[in-house]
């Protein structure tokens, strides 16, 4: 199977990659050390696995990358790599259309049979997470209405909150994303609503509890 590596980590790369390589049955066919040298990557070499990185700052990060790529390139199958033990970014990029969702501290040989299992179709989650995943669909079957906003909000809102949150302009969010002024000023509306914030500070607030300026 063909693989390509994202990470923002050099070392983590070439360690990932020989680990890899060493098996009879996968390649390393490139690397990547952002969201969007992913999506150049897995345009070029049409993978069979991306192993994604959830945080790669200051490039695009994991979360906004998985949903771009699983959009353009279905037939790539994603697999998050991440430090991050947190049921919320799992929720997202399983929503976003990852195939599962691994921690960077997992033994090698949990790391070998998390890629077959996604190759051959299936959805690896680390069994540490599994339990808030069965959680979260019998709410949902109960109907039970979700209180954290956070889900609610749509890809390209989730691309937007954290650059507004650092700072960048309504013309600088516009250039980043290839948008119109227009369209940021009324995603930007959205997410204050969504989120019931009144202001900008507010706003940087709710990004550093979700984590988001670390991308």
């Amino acid at each position: 199977m063909k693989i390509v590596i994202a990470d923002d980590h050099a070392v983590v790369r070439s360690g990932f990659s020989m680990i890899l390589n060493y098996q009879e049955d996968m390649e390393v066919v490139a690397t990547a050390a952002d969201g969007i040298e992913a999506h150049l990557m897995v345009a070029k070499h049409q993978p069979d696995i991306l192993l994604l990185d959830l945080s790669m700052p200051p490039g695009e990060s994991g979360l906004i990358a998985t949903g771009k790529i699983s959009e353009d390139f279905p037939d790539t199958k994603i697999l998050i790599l991440t430090m991050y033990d947190d049921q919320e970014y799992m929720f997202h990029v399983l929503k976003n259309g990852a195939s599962g969702y691994i921690l960077k501290n997992a033994p090698d040989e949990e790391l070998l049979s998390a890629i077959r299992m996604v190759y051959k179709g299936g959805t690896y989650i680390h069994p540490k997470m599994a339990t808030s995943l069965v959680k979260e669909f019998i709410k949902k079957d109960q109907n039970i209405v979700d209180d954290d906003p956070f889900r609610v909000l749509s890809k390209r809102e989730i691309e937007i909150l954290p650059l507004v949150a650092k700072g960048y302009g309504n013309k600088d969010i516009a250039a980043k994303l290839f948008i119109s002024v227009k369209t940021v000023e009324a995603h930007k509306a959205k997410i204050m609503e969504k989120l019931d914030l009144k202001s900008r500070p507010e706003l940087v607030e709710y990004a550093l509890k979700k984590k988001l300026l670390e991308f």
